[in-house]
Order: structure tokens, then C-alpha cells, then sequence
């Protein structure tokens, strides 16, 4: 079985004006850049990739808050949904948010399914979107580990191989080994379950999810993004 992942923060709708998504926007561009050359330049999505690739643009805060004027990308009064693709054929990376709703607002990051995702990649991919996006939680997940242990599909009641908490959500219990953690600056704690990429396949990666996941849950911070106090 092939897994394909992505990375996702999500926080409660929070109405904010262009300007403030633009500058968050381009706080994850800068850091991604720094961290990752293959994430450094940036093209609208379009029909073809002819398309997206004559509609590159800069992911400076000015650029990026004129191209949220865009009708295509105002999805409702005061609310955005905007989506990039980094243009490249052989490390393709998709990155789409929706910021100013009245439920959840998001970010997520797809690499392409055949491209490599290390865990250092995905943990600087994750603490990125963390500092730009100041978000409740997020994930770093393969869609198949998501569906074999999401009942619901809320965003906030499960665990991947690397999840993010912020601090609002409560003081993390001890974890086993190997687990790691490692603050967010002054943001929150990202949860890495492996060093290596964690995979379905492997039933000690399964049994070590299921026991940190069953003390998340007890010291109550698997709930649904918002319903944090």
C-alpha cells in the first residue's frame, strides 16, 4: 500500500482583514523558502499547468494581499479561499487556505504522492504553518492513517505522525518512547511518534499511535478544533 500524506493546521473561524492573512501568508512562504529550496517559488493554480506556470507570483505581503482582491478567491463577506502550486515536475507541493470563516479555518500542504517527505521536511513543513497560522492543532498525516482512525473526521480528535498542540489546549501527559517533542517557539508542541515515516505497514508504528493516542485522549486534548475552552 502507498500512503500519501499532508500537512494541516486548523484553528475556529477567525475573521481578520486581507492585510493580516496576507502577512501570515507570506510569514509561511519566508519560512518555508528558508527551510526548503523546493518550496521557495510560487504560481497561482490553473487549468493546465501552462496555465499556472505564466501565473507565478512573489510571496511578499503586497502581492499576496492584491492577489486575495481576486473575486476567484473571496468565497463570502470578509472570507478567502486560496490555493499555490509550486511549479515544480519533479517535487510538486500544493498549498491552499481558507482563512475568515465562521466554522474552521485552514491550511493544508500536499506534496506529491511520489515525492520524498522526510521527517525532518515534514516537521519544518509543520512548524511553519504553526508560527504563520497560530493554529489550535494540526497534523501531519497519510490520508489512509486518517481514515482507519477518525470516526468523525473532526480535525482535532486524532493523531497522526506528527501533531501539533497549542498551548491552549492543555499541559501533555508523558509519552513512551520513542516519541518525541519539541516546542513550537512560543506557540505550542509538536508530537513525533517516529523519527522515520510512519506507516500502516508497521504494526509496532500502529501499536505506539494507539497508546499515545490513548493518553492524549485521557488528558483531554483530543477534542474538535473550537470546543477548547
Amino acid at each position: 500500500m502507498t500512503e500519501t500524506y499532508y500537512a494541516g493546521v486548523y484553528w475556529p473561524g477567525r475573521p481578520e482583514p486581507l492585510e493580516a492573512y496576507a502577512r501570515r501568508a507570506e510569514s509561511l512562504f519566508q519560512r518555508w523558502a528558508s527551510a526548503d529550496p523546493g518550496l521557495a517559488s510560487w504560481c497561482e493554480q490553473g487549468l493546465s499547468r501552462a496555465t499556472a506556470l505564466n501565473s507565478r507570483f512573489s510571496p511578499d505581503a503586497r502581492s499576496l494581499q492584491h492577489l486575495f482582491t481576486k473575486k476567484k478567491y473571496q468565497i463570502g463577506e470578509g472570507e478567502i479561499s486560496f490555493a499555490a502550486w509550486n511549479g515544480s515536475a519533479d517535487d510538486s507541493s500544493v498549498v491552499n487556505f481558507s482563512c475568515g470563516s465562521d466554522a474552521v479555518d485552514l491550511c493544508v500542504w500536499t506534496p506529491a504522492a511520489q515525492a520524498p517527505l522526510s521527517g525532518q521536511r515534514a516537521s519544518q513543513v509543520l512548524g511553519a504553518m504553526a508560527l504563520a497560522w497560530d493554529p489550535e492543532w494540526g497534523v501531519v498525516i497519510s490520508d489512509e492513517h486518517r481514515d482507519a482512525v477518525s470516526e468523525t473526521g473532526d480535525v482535532g480528535t486524532f493523531i497522526g505522525w506528527m501533531t501539533y498542540f497549542s498551548h491552549q489546549r492543555g499541559q501533555l501527559p508523558p509519552l513512551p518512547d520513542p516519541v518525541r517533542v519539541e516546542p513550537v517557539e512560543d506557540k505550542g508542541t509538536l508530537v513525533i511518534l517516529t523519527s522515520e515515516r510512519f506507516t500502516l505497514a508497521n504494526p509496532k508504528h500502529v501499536a505506539l499511535a494507539e497508546e499515545v493516542r490513548g493518553r492524549l485522549s485521557r488528558a483531554g486534548l483530543l477534542e474538535p478544533v473550537g470546543a477548547v475552552p
